[in-house]
């Protein structure tokens, strides 16, 4: 009996648990349904619906003239929903009457598959139900445009499931025309660079979006569940495209034959500010040149002599001197406190202080300063300040370098900071911030804040315009600013000058060159093997100056020229030669006057007419080399003679062909064996393979010609 009481016993106590147990489930269940329902229904939707952006198509970024500098244009994927109840609807009719009509279609149109390839693609896909199946990606407008009318395409997204996703693909319709400038536009917006990252806000538009919802592994788009984005304004640069092409050609052709590291050449329109062209160019490890980076607004270097006019102004503005003053250069070297300045022709002695400029004597310059500004340094650096060298540019464009110039009794002004820098060293400055300061000269003492966008567009109306901003009314006095543009000009028209091999008699133009020795890199300056910076700002015409120009070429270890006469001179002559013969002048110009365009100094060819062109005119053969195709540099009466190639040395390395004109190059690598592929007119400024490299019969070349 008490056996049967305690197992009673136990088996009410289970009942018990389990009533208890299935309260409690009841329970939840009841409070899950109807007090958190709401939560897990809209935890739901979200795992299976939800909004993605969709990006507005970007705005156009247009030169002065007209023509697109950067612009979108639309790409399409191709997706189809083989789930679509249209396209399965009476077992699949729909499908398989159009599969071999559309397989066909699909085969002409992409060129990639065979009918049959396509048949067995899209019949595998609509066994296996894809619901968002990749048929093709980026497609262009022409494609798209005869997709949507082959056969089951046709019937409409429902029917047949085909889906179309339309993006955007930034391109630069010039490619290297002022590439850096107009920038890069990527995906990750803070990566962006030049004006597509500085009116970033502007270009991009606002952004929409579409539903989406999650079926069977992927995400399909809910018809009607669309919010259009805006699209993005338009900006009109100051770039014009002629001035653009210009400057890149002319600093392209001077680096490939100089074999310099990098450059720019920026032109500024004089009395507004305006950038009307800006190249830069960079070496690659290959020896390609590219747009790779601003040199001209955000590479600070020491500028050298062209920097002498602010010591110039400096001098002039106190009266201290005069530019009939007579200075004694000493014969050209000095020591300042221990460090020795030196000019680049030696034995001068007594010269006024306009010839001192002419001929750029740095011993000239460092003796005025350290005179009149060694006990008075803050003197000195307020007109500096003045001539707004310490300050930023101030130009609409992210990544403009700021400006770095010692200030008196910080700790690293030292005794020879003041001579040193009144010759152009010893400070930090962009090409701009100098061009600025000449640009001031030309336009009558007014400086004026240089600008890269005119206006804003909103489908072709302008709902923002950019003015011309003076920065400085008056960088200096008007007799100062007088004896300023005689000296510039007396530095091309002078004989002593150091430009005067670089003067036209088809219009008059005034500048100052400049040549700086460089500091390499963290291992201070290289004084075993100088490497050195060329540059030439200046303006023209010199009477009524329209356009200032600046050009700074950093050269490399194997450059065989570098003064800035001769470097960077002739980029600026080029450019405005070509300028002033579009834009200002009447008269047709000769481009090889006078005997500056640097192609009239070297010759390309067979050795025999190399040598009888050197011996009719005189020249001594400085290096002589056994190869049947040379180049010859003349210089100082004697010619330089360098191999191009030598089929009984070098049968399967690449030559160099840079300088040809495009019929020798093509006959010397053709019979070597390599397919020539030309672009340009002209001579041959750049080669895809590189001198020396191993190449293989049948591999392909290109030439770029100037």
């Amino acid at each position: 009996m008490e056996i049967k009481k305690d197992i009673l016993w136990r088996v009410y106590l289970c009942f018990l648990g389990i009533i208890v147990l299935a309260a409690i489930i009841l329970g939840r269940a009841i409070y899950i349904q109807r007090v958190q329902g709401t939560y897990w229904k809209q935890m739901s939707n979200t795992e299976h619906l939800k909004y993605i952006d969709i990006n507005a198509e970007r705005g156009t970024i247009y030169s002065e003239d007209g023509n697109m500098l950067s612009t979108s244009i639309p790409v399409f994927d191709i997706y189809v929903d083989f789930g679509a109840d249209g396209l399965r609807e009476k077992n699949g009719k729909r499908f398989h009457d159009n599969l071999d009509s559309l397989s066909i279609c699909l085969s002409k149109l992409f060129k990639d598959a065979s009918p049959s390839s396509y048949k067995k693609i899209l019949r595998a896909a609509y066994k296996k139900q894809d619901r968002y199946y990749l048929l093709k990606r980026k497609i262009s407008f022409e494609e798209y445009t005869a997709l949507r009318n082959f056969p089951l395409i046709r019937q409409g997204r429902n029917k047949s499931g085909f889906i179309i996703d339309v993006r955007d693909n930034r391109v630069n319709p010039y490619v290297l025309l002022a590439n850096r400038t107009i920038g890069l536009s990527r995906g990750d917006t803070s990566r962006n660079v030049g004006l597509e990252r500085s009116y970033d806000s502007v270009l991009k538009g606002q952004t929409g979006s579409r539903l989406m919802r999650y079926i069977a592994g992927a995400y399909i788009p809910v018809d009607g569940a669309v919010i259009e984005p805006e699209n993005g304004k338009d900006i009109t640069t100051t770039i014009d495209t002629y001035m653009q092409d210009v400057s890149e050609n002319a600093l392209m052709k001077m680096m490939v034959e100089n074999n310099s590291l990098h450059g720019t050449c920026i032109v500024m329109e004089t009395k507004t500010g305006k950038i009307k062209a800006i190249a830069n160019l960079g070496r690659r490890p290959d020896g390609e040149y590219i747009e790779d980076y601003n040199y001209g607004l955000g590479r600070r270097t020491e500028p050298g002599s062209v920097f002498k006019i602010a010591t110039l102004i400096s001098l002039l503005e106190d009266k201290y001197v005069d530019t009939n003053s007579i200075v004694d250069c000493e014969g050209g070297q000095k020591l300042f406190y221990g460090l020795r300045v030196t000019d680049s022709h030696l034995g001068i002695h007594d010269i006024t202080v306009k010839e001192a400029f002419a001929r750029s004597s740095n011993v000239a310059f460092a003796k005025l300063a350290d005179e009149y500004y060694h006990n008075q340094p803050r003197k000195f650096y307020n007109h500096l300040h003045q001539l707004r060298l310490d300050t930023a540019t101030g130009i609409d464009i992210v990544g403009a370098a700021f400006p770095y110039i010692k200030k008196p009794y910080s700790k690293y002004w030292t005794k020879t900071t003041l001579p040193f820098m009144a010759h152009g060293y010893e400070e930090l400055v962009t090409p701009l911030q100098l061009l600025m300061v000449y640009n001031a000269v030309a336009n009558d003492g007014k400086m004026m804040q240089p600008y890269l966008v005119n206006s804003i567009n909103n489908l072709g109306i302008e709902i923002k315009s950019f003015k011309p901003k003076v920065l400085v009314d008056k960088i200096c006095s008007d007799e100062t600013l007088g004896k300023l543009k005689a000296c510039l000009l007396s530095v091309v028209q002078n004989e002593h000058g150091t430009a005067h091999a670089l003067e036209t008699n088809v219009y008059s133009f005034a500048g100052k060159t400049g040549t700086a020795v460089s500091a390499m890199d963290n291992r201070g300056y290289n004084k075993a093997n100088k490497i050195y910076q060329s540059a030439f700002m200046g303006y023209f015409p010199a009477d009524d100056p329209e356009y200032t120009i600046g050009v700074v070429i950093q050269n490399g270890n194997d450059s065989k020229l570098a003064y800035g006469a001769s470097v960077a001179g002739p980029v600026f002559r080029e450019v405005a030669d070509r300028i002033y013969a579009e834009r200002i002048g009447n008269e047709p110009i000769n481009q090889l006057q006078n005997g500056v365009d640097s192609n009239a100094l070297k010759l390309y060819g067979l050795k025999t007419d190399l040598n009888k062109i050197l011996n009719t005119f005189g020249y001594a053969e400085n290096a002589s080399s056994t190869s049947s195709w040379q180049s010859a540099f003349m210089h100082n009466g004697y010619a330089y003679t360098k191999a191009l190639y030598d089929s009984s040395i070098a049968q399967n390395k690449v030559p160099d062909v840079t300088g040809l004109g495009l019929k020798d190059a093509v006959y010397m690598l053709e019979n070597m064996g390599l397919k020539v592929e030309a672009k340009g007119a002209g001579k041959v400024i750049y080669q895809s393979l590189t001198q020396n490299t191993i190449f293989h019969k049948g591999q392909s070349i290109n030439l770029q010609l100037n």
